[in-house]
């Protein structure tokens, strides 16, 4: 596809935010699928949470082994305000409310992993460590089409961007999980086109279900500067997602935003994609 430049020039804007460890206590638990738990958080201290885009990530700091998890004495922070001795986790801020100072995160439930280990069993009154997010990638929603393609992982990240997104948008969404339970209403005042690809008993990692969808998508017939792909998944997937929209729709590579949720076969291997 021939780059045009009709479409206006768009800047993404990067914000810094002032970090700080924050103890926040579950308020609510509710399984919104069989392998995805949504967990409310509420602290005194997420009055001033500052969220500006859909991929924001915050760190989620786990209680040790043998720790109270209704008593936070176990949370205190360490060199530079983080706690020292902790697991911690990448997280995406489904929804946040500084009126009630509360945050929604949601978990993939899978057989392994402090994360989804601790999702598994959490109670109301339990208590986790909340730190960031350091800052926002934030876009401009004026975009013509979005593109936005991920795995489970992504999910929450991609249902908040369709949240925010305004109407008359147009959105390409194409999401990779387990199982046909796993799809659910993704509420949207854009146009939004959503495909789901199930993996049908097959590991996560192990398919080429996202890479065949977007080898299937039609070039849509504009120009390449008023498109928007963010990419969520795998790390290697992610990266050859990024690499095939840079070849095949000649697109700009700052206008495609890939992120590696997750790497196969390594535990935390979550990572940044840049050229």
């Amino acid at each position: 596809m021939e780059i045009l430049m009709n479409a206006p020039v768009r800047t993404p804007q990067r914000v810094r935010h002032d970090t700080r460890l924050r103890a926040a206590q579950v308020v609510s638990v509710t399984d919104i699928s069989p392998k995805m738990r949504s967990i409310v958080f509420r602290s005194e201290d997420l009055k001033d949470f500052v969220s500006l885009a859909a991929d924001d990530h915050v760190k989620l700091f786990f209680p040790p082994s043998g720790a109270n998890p209704a008593d936070r004495s176990w949370l205190q922070p360490g060199a530079g305000g983080r706690p020292s001795g902790l697991v911690a986790r990448d997280y995406t801020p489904r929804r946040f409310d500084t009126r009630e100072g509360t945050i929604d995160i949601e978990f993939v439930l899978h057989d392994h992993g402090p994360a989804s280990s601790w999702a598994s069993q959490a109670k109301v009154g339990q208590w986790l460590g909340i730190g960031g997010p350091r800052g926002s990638f934030v876009v401009p929603d004026d975009y013509g089409l979005f593109v936005l393609i991920g795995d489970e992982t992504a999910l929450p990240a991609i249902a908040r961007r369709l949240e925010e997104l305004p109407a008359g948008t147009n959105a390409i969404v194409l999401i990779e999980v387990a199982d046909a339970r796993e799809e659910r209403v993704l509420p949207t005042a854009a146009d939004a086109r959503v495909t789901w690809l199930v993996r049908n008993g097959a590991a996560a990692g192990t398919t080429d279900l996202l890479i065949r969808a977007v080898e299937a998508l039609q070039p849509p017939g504009m120009d390449a500067a008023d498109i928007y792909v963010w990419i969520g998944a795998e790390i290697e997937t992610a990266r050859g997602l990024r690499a095939w929209f840079a070849e095949h729709w000649s697109m700009p590579r700052a206008q495609i935003r890939a992120g590696g949720y997750w790497r196969l076969g390594v535990a935390d291997g979550a990572g940044r994609i840049d050229d």
